[in-house]
C-alpha cells in the first residue's frame, strides 16, 4: 500500500516490505520547541529463529557475530566483505564459501584507525589498488591487489585534521571516473549551539566570500559535503547545510552522488523530515537556520534572512527521527 498523509507517518511496528510512505513538504507540521522526551531502547538477545522480513526472492543468513560494533559493510569486486568495525578502530574482511554465507576466510585488513566508517576501492572498476578508509578524523589509504586479506602496507595520509566531536561517522565515494574523492562531514551539534552569533567581520561579509550556507566558528568545515582529488589535493566544497549526511554511494546509472542526511532533534516527534537526496554542485540544504525548504528553524528566527528562497529541497523525504545510516542503488 502506498500510505499519504497523516497516514504515511507511523513506527516500526507497521514497517514491512511493500509498505511505502509517501511524504511531501507540505507534510510538515508546526515546530514543537518544548523539552524532548528520552525513551531508549535497550539490547537483547536475539531469538534463535528470528529473521528479517524481506521481500520476495531475498533471503538473509548470518554472515558473522561477536563484532563489536559493526557500522558500514563495502563489497569488495571479488565479493570480499569490508566491515568497519568501528568501536574497535579496525577493519575486518570477510571471504565467503562459495555458495554460502559462512565465511571460508576471514582477517583483520587494517587496524590502529580512528573510529573508521566510510569504505571505498580505488580506481573504481575490476582491479582497485588502494581501499581508501574514513576516519572520524581523517582518510587515509592502505595498498590494495585483489584478494589481499591484510593490508600490505602502513596507511597513507590523504586528508588529515577532520574536525572530529559529536558526529563523528565520515563516509567517502568515488565518481564513477575516479577523478573526484567526496567526503561527508557531519556537525558538531545539534542545531550550532557553539557556532556564534556571527562570523568574524560580520554576516555580510561572510556570506560574500564563503559558499552558499556555508557555517562558521566551531561549525566550519561541518555539516558539508566536500570533494577532493583522490590523493587529497584541490579540496572544495560540494554542498553545504547537509547536518549529518552518515552514508553516500553514487547512482550507477547516472553518476549522481546521493546521501542520506539526519536531520535536527528537539524540535517535535514529526520535525523536521529525514532524507535521501541527489548532493547539487553550490546547493545548501538548510542547516542550521532552515529546514526542507524554506522553514526557518524557530531557535535562528530571522537569523539569515539573506538564505530564505536558497534552500534546496531534498528529493527523498523520510518520517523525522529514523536515522537513514546508508543507501544503496539495486
Amino acid at each position: 500500500p502506498l500510505l499519504t498523509g497523516k497516514k504515511a507517518f507511523g513506527d516500526w511496528k507497521a514497517d514491512r516490505p511493500g509498505v511505502r510512505r509517501l511524504i511531501k513538504p507540505d507534510d510538515l507540521q508546526t515546530p514543537n520547541v518544548a523539552e524532548s522526551a528520552s525513551n531508549s531502547g535497550g539490547v537483547t538477545d536475539r531469538p534463535e529463529d528470528a529473521k528479517p522480513i524481506l521481500p520476495p526472492g531475498f533471503s538473509a543468513e548470518l554472515v558473522a557475530s561477536g563484532i563489536d560494533s559493526p557500522r558500514v559493510v563495502r563489497v569488495a569486486p571479488n565479493g570480499d566483505l569490508f566491515v568497519a568495525d568501528s568501536r574497535a578502530n579496525q577493519v575486518r574482511v570477510y571471504r565467503l564459501a562459495e555458495g554460502s554465507a559462512k565465511p571460508a576466510e576471514k582477517s583483520v585488513f587494517a587496524k590502529g584507525l580512528t573510529r573508521p566508517y566510510g569504505i571505498a576501492f580505488y580506481p573504481p572498476g575490476d582491479k582497485p589498488q588502494w581501499v581508501y578508509v574514513a576516519n572520524s578524523n581523517s582518510v587515509v589509504r592502505f595498498p590494495y591487489r585483489d584478494g589481499d586479506l591484510e593490508a600490505s602496507g602502513k596507511p597513507e595520509m590523504v586528508v588529515p585534521d577532520i574536525p572530529s566531536s559529536h558526529h563523528w561517522t565520515r563516509d567517502i565515494a568515488f565518481s564513477p571516473d575516479g577523478k573526484t574523492l567526496y567526503l561527508s562531514v557531519g556537525s558538531g551539534s545539534n542545531i550550532a549551539e557553539d557556532m556564534g552569533a556571527s562570523p568574524k567581520g560580520g554576516v555580510e561579509e561572510w556570506a560574500r566570500s564563503a559558499p552558499l550556507g556555508a557555517a562558521w566558528g566551531a561549525e566550519e568545515g561541518r555539516a558539508d559535503v566536500i570533494a577532493f582529488d583522490p590523493d587529497g589535493k584541490n579540496r572544495r566544497m560540494v554542498a553545504t547545510g547537509l547536518r549529518n549526511c552518515s552514508g553516500m554511494t553514487v547512482q550507477p546509472a547516472t553518476g549522481a552522488l546521493w546521501c542520506v542526511v539526519n536531520e535536527r532533534d528537539e524540535l517535535g516527534d514529526n520535525v523536521p523530515f529525514e532524507y535521501a537526496t541527489t548532493v547539487k554542485d553550490g546547493a545548501f540544504y538548510g542547516w542550521p537556520w532552515y529546514y526542507i525548504g524554506n522553514n526557518e528553524d524557530p531557535n535562528y528566527k530571522g537569523a539569515r534572512p539573506d538564505l530564505a528562497g536558497k534552500v534546496t529541497v531534498p528529493d527523498v523525504l523520510i518520517q523525522a527521527h529514523s536515522a537513514p545510516l546508508n543507501i544503496a542503488f539495486y
